[in-house]
């Protein structure tokens, strides 16, 4: 049995005549009436006898009412989730970020996300840059939000704003009297700051290289959330993205590097994997949120 001779089989069940069925379905009545037969045909039974002007179902169409009854709600069911999904309105949005991006930029890209299309389930997941490219590749996430636009061939890397680099110093230290640092002023300092072949390892020794100034950091991390405890412990400065919101730890002191490397800020997709309507809505409200988030930046600074 068909879609249409499913609908039209269960409007007939429900109002008794194909009169009634028929405006039910808002459809003609000799329309309706050759459908239920086309369907009778491909059944090879009746389904109803005509008794008075009514139909009355034969004992085969009441053994496969209830049967088709669920079958009609899963269709329909499968109608509105196909609309939904057509208009934005459902679905499944993954999202991968290295740490920065994951604090500074996607909870206010989810917050308007989230106020507009309430019924879309939002999936995080903050990885490093070579974790992201796998879960792209694999479709376990659709967009990535990432440090790095030197990415292989089959991922697209839209750079969609960029940030410098900032000074995280153990409280007390002395070069917290000043306002921003440059690399000359980290000359000699115990300095935390990224591993080596790393783009914003190259990029500062880039910077250093270009201004006479050798650095050499004591202690080298991943990631540079993980600077907060070293500092706070006194191990050093930290010299890190000033992408995340330093300011709300406690027990160090943030100060930009002026004159440094810029980060890129990637929003990264598969160039094999088609987006759906609503991971194209979340990449917009990215691009939104990193602009607002860097404009909010350049203002403190």
């Amino acid at each position: 049995m068909r879609a249409r001779q499913l609908e039209v089989f269960i409007a007939v069940m429900r109002a008794g005549t194909v009169t009634a069925a028929a405006r039910m379905l808002n459809i003609s009545q000799p329309a309706l009436s050759q459908i239920l037969l086309h369907a009778e045909d491909e059944l090879g039974f009746t389904l109803f006898e005509r008794v008075k002007g009514r139909l009355r179902p034969t004992p085969e169409a009441l053994e496969i009412f209830p049967d088709a009854e669920r079958l009609s709600a899963g269709l329909e069911g499968l109608r509105r989730k196909t609309t939904d999904l057509r208009l934005g309105r459902a679905g499944l949005v993954r999202v991968a970020a290295s740490p920065p991006p994951a604090m500074a930029i996607l909870p206010r890209a989810f917050i308007k996300f989230r106020a507009q299309h309430p019924n879309i389930m939002l999936r995080a997941h903050s990885a490093p840059i070579a974790a992201i490219i796998d879960m792209l590749r694999a479709g376990d996430a659709s967009l990535g939000v990432a440090m790095d636009d030197r990415l292989p061939p089959d991922i697209e890397a839209e750079v969609i704003g960029s940030v410098g680099f900032a000074c995280l110093l153990p409280a007390g230290h002395a070069l917290q009297k000043k306002a921003e640092l440059t690399l000359a002023d980290l000359a000699g300092e115990e300095l935390i700051s990224y591993r080596g072949n790393t783009r914003p390892a190259d990029e500062l020794a880039n910077a250093a290289r270009a201004q006479g100034v050798t650095l050499s950091p004591s202690l080298e991390i991943d990631v540079s959330i993980s600077a907060v405890g070293f500092v706070q412990a006194g191990l050093g400065i930290a010299l890190v993205d000033a992408l995340l919101p330093w300011h709300q730890f406690a027990g160090l002191a943030v100060r930009p590097l002026t004159a440094g490397p810029e980060f890129p800020i990637a929003l990264l997709t598969s160039r094999t994997r088609a987006l759906s309507r609503s991971d194209e809505m979340m990449r917009d409200q990215i691009r939104v949120a990193c602009s607002a988030v860097l404009h909010e930046h350049r203002a403190k600074t």
